[in-house]
This record gives C-alpha cells, structure tokens and sequence, in this order.
C-alpha cells in the first residue's frame, strides 16, 4: 500500500534566528504541492497525503520553543485530528538524542529527519518519498551521480575532517556509503522504530551507527543524491575534546551491536 502519511523530524537547539525562516520555507513549500504535488522528484512523485512536521526542542537556552508553539500551524485546524506542527521539548542531548526523540515519537508511515536550517530544501522530500515505496532507508547523498560533491562549499577544514572520517568509518561500520552525514533521511516507519530503537550514540557519529545497524539488520538502503547548501552557524566546533569522542563512539557503533540479529522475514 502507498504511504498515506509522512512525519519530517526538525531537531533544533538554540535556532531561533534560522528555524522561523526554515519553517516559513518548509511549509510554504507544503502549501503549494502538498499532498498532491507533482514536482521535485523524477518520475513526479508526490508527498502522502498527511504531512506533519515534528520539532524536537534539545533543551535550548533561546526562544526555540516560543517561537514553534506561536506559529500557526501549531493550532490545529477545524475536522482535523492534528496540528500541521507539532513540538516536543527534551532536556539537552545533542543532535543525535534530539532526532532519536521524535522519530520513535513519530506514528505516521514514513518518517525523515533534516536539518532544522533547511540545507537540503523542500523540493527535496519527493526524492527521499519516492525512494521509500521500495526500501525501508533513504539516504541523502550530498555526492551528485557525475561525482560532484555539494560539499566543496565548505571551509577547508570541514572537508579535511570529514575526509577523514569517512575513510575510518567506511572501513570500519559502513561499507559503500560515501556521505554518512548527510542530515536528511528517510525511513519507513516499522525500520525507524527498530533501529532508532537500538540507537545507543548521541554524538554526530550516531548517522554511523544507525547506518551499520541497518546493515547488520537486513534493511534495503537506497542513496538518494540531493541538493542541498552550506549553511553557517553549525554548531560543531572542532577540537580535541570532539575528535577523541568522535574517535570512541566511531569505535563502539560496531561493538555495541556486534551481537544484534538479523531480521525475519
């Protein structure tokens, strides 16, 4: 059966400057192609017919939340069983907690989390929809199919680093996956539930993590090459102290779950 309802998971800490922006971006998009839009995606792919967005407030110190529950969407409408927006509020955790948080909050058919600043637009989300009619994971991928990697926009440390650590973790947890970083997923939702129900890492290496776990389980994976911009005001700041957790959790993402089992079925 086609997906009938789709939940986008926004985690966020301290965005009140970016999420209003996003949100007006995100749901202006909604608007115009809703349920029924046809564009986007090769092949016209739509969006389900529910669309719910769903931010996880990680504990921030700034008017995060304020701002989510004063919108408009946050009310729910006349004959309507929910509002178009949703908020939920979680002590700080990191990223990894936020997005663990509201896809095993999430009850709708197919769930994917992005990023809360909309790097990867919109116009993107038929591309991850269309993907999951026939795999339980979409993976967004900032490398293009003639090779191109929307992520030469970065500082050059950023691209040194994440060289880095794509070389360690395709040899150690991920295999073929060549962006694991990408912050824009998709899963049905039987596979979200399995596996950020496993998830054990809440650093920025939880995408690792939960990448191996779906290997180790059987998942069909599908790589979904997307557009998607550099943003400023990431809030990863390189240094020692993360490179040695990074380094640690990289490690335990396939020790932890060395004795999960394969699925049934």
């Amino acid at each position: 059966m086609p997906a009938v309802s789709l939940t986008i998971v926004l985690p966020a800490y301290n965005e009140e400057a970016r999420l209003g922006p996003a949100l007006d971006e995100l749901f202006g998009y909604l608007g115009r192609h809703g349920a029924h839009g046809r564009d986007g995606a090769p092949g016209g792919a739509a969006l389900p017919e529910d669309v719910r967005v769903l931010v996880v407030d990680d504990g921030s110190t700034d008017a995060t939340a304020a701002l989510v529950r004063a919108r408009a969407e946050a009310v729910t409408a006349e004959g309507a069983h929910h509002p178009p927006l949703a908020l939920i509020s979680a002590p700080h955790g990191g990223k990894g907690a936020a997005v663990r948080t509201g896809m095993l909050a999430a009850d709708t058919d197919l769930v994917l989390f992005a990023d809360a600043d909309m790097a990867t637009p919109p116009d993107q989300l038929p591309l991850l929809v269309a993907a999951l009619a026939d795999h339980d994971l979409a993976l967004g991928s900032r490398i293009q199919p003639d090779g191109s990697d929307m992520r030469a926009s970065q500082p050059p440390h950023r691209r040194l680093l994440g060289r880095a650590f794509h070389v360690l973790a395709s040899a150690w947890a991920v295999g073929p996956v060549q962006d694991t970083q990408c912050g824009f997923k998709g899963f049905t939702r039987e596979a979200a539930h399995d596996l950020f129900g496993r998830q054990a890492i809440t650093s920025i290496v939880f995408d690792v993590e939960l990448i191996y776990l779906a290997r180790r389980r059987g998942y069909r994976m599908a790589i979904v090459p997307i557009r998607w911009a550099d943003k400023r005001g990431s809030r990863m700041h390189p240094g020692p102290g993360l490179a040695l957790r990074v380094a640690l959790d990289l490690l335990r993402a396939r020790l932890i779950h060395r004795r999960v089992p394969r699925r049934r079925g």
